[in-house]
């Protein structure tokens, strides 16, 4: 197995540090084991497993950078690959933006991040966890796609300086589109968690199946501006390209949505509604992350939109160092504060609008405004006088998640959710926006 206890972790970085000879080394371990399972057209596919671990060093001499990955842990072949990051190194050009590596950092207790239960599936239990997801398609007459797949992983960092950091985490996650027979019907979930028993791949399955069957013999409606309801799997894809570009590089440099002429920048400007408050917390119980990011820097909470305003922008090291600031990770473990309401409750408040589940491909348009373009799929509904009346095809978008939440009427409750486009996880609540801009038609299913 590809995992290393603390102990087991701190033992070889210090035999690998002991053959260092450049001026600073680091090195970090990360290895992983899970399993998966693999249904399409209402049989499984596949099922597998994995097993892996990669060391990787990187070793400086003054600003001169080299690095090397190794998956062997003999002596002789960690001795070789310091050497080899070494060698690189005297050969590279000198980083004009090198940092040094950290020294000794102090972290806050760890996120339960880890879960037995979760550790402990396997072929049989992903089996079960699927077989009813398979009925519900037979049942319902539908074709089932689905994948399932849980992880146990570490991730450990020490170097020269006297850094030490070691975590570890499980994950389980689970997706599933099911389409009718004629393939004109189409339903989706996703579900992504750290313990395997906040997974109900049964309700999960049972809502696209639903989706699934309503959703033939669409109509189309006119492009135009509507309100529409998102669902947490819709908005987060639009979400996380906001608190991606949080960066206060970007923003100070003139490329970003943040920038205001002559080198500033909108940071402690109200850009949206004051309802939206986003924030990271690597100990939140419903999505608990590492607490240290890949160099090691300790993740805390951190408010990057509180009532409209933006609070923070993250900082890499460098430019901290540049404008004479503390250096700031870029958001983890991100949360939207919302409401109490349900999707079916935003429905009923709803005289005219769109139920979306959906949004994907999604392409930069204006990264100045964030507008973005992409499309609906897998279940789209118009709603009148709250309730939903019948399935409408599909719509290409454009908007900017900064004019969407300067139009929001309602909050829902936040749920934990995987984006389909990057694959992070989030906290978000559905959303019931006015005025949402669709383009034309799409004959996306």
């Amino acid at each position: 197995m590809s995992l290393l206890t603390q102990d087991e972790a701190r033992t070889l970085l210090q035999k690998v540090l002991s053959y260092s000879k450049a001026d600073e080394c680091q090195v970090s371990i990360n290895g992983s084991v899970g399993g998966n399972i693999r249904y399409a057209l209402n049989a499984v596919s596949t099922s597998g497993a994995s097993d892996q671990m990669s060391l990787a060093i990187t070793s400086a001499f003054g600003k001169k950078v080299g690095t090397t990955t190794i998956n062997e842990y003999d002596d002789a072949s960690l001795a070789k690959a310091i050497r080899r990051a070494e060698e690189l190194a005297r050969l590279a050009p000198e980083n004009p933006e090198y940092m040094p590596f950290l020294g000794p950092q102090t972290y806050e207790a760890p996120s339960k991040t880890y879960v037995e239960a979760t550790a402990a599936l396997n072929s049989k239990s992903r089996a079960d966890m699927v077989q009813g997801s398979l009925q519900i398609s037979k049942d319902n007459k539908l074709n089932a796609a689905g994948y399932l797949e849980n992880s146990t992983s570490f991730y450990a960092i020490m170097n020269s300086h006297g850094l030490f950091a070691y975590t570890t985490n499980t994950a389980v996650n689970f997706s599933v589109t099911l389409r009718t027979e004629d393939g004109t019907g189409s339903g989706y979930a996703a579900k992504g968690y750290n313990d395997s028993a906040r997974l109900d791949v049964l309700a999960a399955s049972k809502t696209a199946a639903w989706k699934a069957a309503r959703s033939t013999g669409a109509k189309a409606l006119e492009p135009g501006k509507y309100t529409v309801i998102l669902e947490p799997a819709a908005g987060i894809v639009l979400l996380e390209n906001l608190y991606g570009s949080l960066d206060a590089r970007s923003a100070d440099e003139g490329r970003s949505f943040l920038s205001q002429p002559g080198g500033k920048t909108r940071l402690g400007e109200k850009l949206v509604d004051e309802r939206v408050n986003i924030y990271s917390d690597p100990h939140n119980e419903d999505l608990p992350t590492y607490p240290f990011n890949y160099e090691g820097m300790p993740q805390k909470k951190i408010s990057w939109i509180e009532k409209g305003v933006i609070k923070n922008l993250f900082y890499s090291r460098y430019w901290a160092q540049q404008k004479g600031v503390t250096p700031t990770p870029s958001p983890d473990s991100v949360i939207m504060d919302g409401g109490t309401a349900s999707i079916e409750d935003l429905v009923k408040s709803t005289e005219k609008g769109i139920l979306v589940t959906r949004l994907w491909y999604i392409r930069s348009v204006d990264p100045q405004t964030l507008l973005y373009t992409g499309l609906t799929r897998d279940g789209t509904f118009y709603i009148e006088n709250g309730e939903i009346k019948f399935p409408i095809k599909n719509f290409r978008f454009n908007e900017s998640p900064i004019i969407m939440l300067n139009n929001l009427e309602t909050l829902g409750k936040p749920e934990r959710t995987i984006s389909g486009e990057g694959g992070g996880s989030a906290m978000i609540p559905p959303m019931k926006i006015r005025d949402f801009t669709f383009t034309s038609l799409s004959d996306a299913i």
